[in-house]
């Protein structure tokens, strides 16, 4: 498990100052699929990712689940909501064992004098905005086809680390139609699966997808994801 010291945004702190964040963190272990916090569940702790991996979502009114993240240690979550002193805006549930370091925020706050230590929460944030963006990217211009292609090319070790359901979860897709795409992108020889791993033979072709990507069928896209996940203006 790592310490408070090995993560950036409290390595500039003095001694005396991560002793003092120390003494006043509650670390707690979680096992796998364990639920860190619900969305709407009131936030007065920054939550340290200190082992393991969690899943961020949003969950629709129709119950499914939007999968907005994953995150591995070492990773700061639940600023946002701190910050603005909001309900978490997402749902958080560990995907493995591990350990999360609970920080009560008006520490956090009286140590934003320090630039370091500042610019690392405002490194935390504008990345979060990011995640966002790309999500909303996603969702809301990338056909299904594209998703898996896409994220073929950036990330192609997790098809060899996950399971099919749990990648097909990570793109909002139905195992369904995960295991249908694959096996278009297998017969058209674009990628080939040999021993669990993936293959893959004609890249241009994964970029060709993604270049090419269509619009799905709504008319105002922004609105129906915004309608998915339940946000109100």
């Amino acid at each position: 498990m790592l310490k408070l010291k090995e993560i950036p945004m409290f390595s500039s702190l003095s001694e005396s100052h991560l002793k003092e964040i120390y003494d006043h963190t509650h670390i707690k272990h979680f096992t796998k699929d364990s639920i860190v916090f619900y969305e709407g569940d009131e936030s007065g702790y920054i939550h340290i990712l200190l082992e393991g991996s969690v899943k961020l979502y949003k969950t629709t009114p129709k119950g499914t689940q939007i999968q907005i993240n994953r995150l591995t240690a070492p990773s700061m979550i639940g600023e946002y909501a701190c910050f603005e002193q909001q309900p978490f805006p997402a749902s958080c549930e560990f995907v493995t064992d591990g350990s999360m370091g609970l920080l009560p925020f008006d520490l956090v706050y009286k140590h934003l004098n320090n630039p370091d230590f500042s610019l690392e929460i405002i490194k935390s944030l504008t990345g979060k905005v990011s995640l966002l963006s790309a999500l909303v990217h996603k969702e809301t211009v990338l056909s299904s086809e594209a998703k898996v292609a896409d994220l073929m090319m950036q990330k192609l070790s997790l098809f060899q680390r996950l399971k099919n359901n749990e990648i097909a979860s990570m793109l909002n897709l139905t195992p369904e139609t995960f295991s249908r795409i694959m096996t278009k992108f297998k017969k058209e020889g674009i990628i080939s699966v040999e021993n669990h791993t993936v293959i893959i033979h004609k890249e241009e072709a994964l970029y060709n997808i993604v270049e090419t990507n269509t619009m799905k069928d709504c008319t105002n896209c922004i609105a129906h994801f915004k309608e998915q996940i339940g946000y109100k203006d």
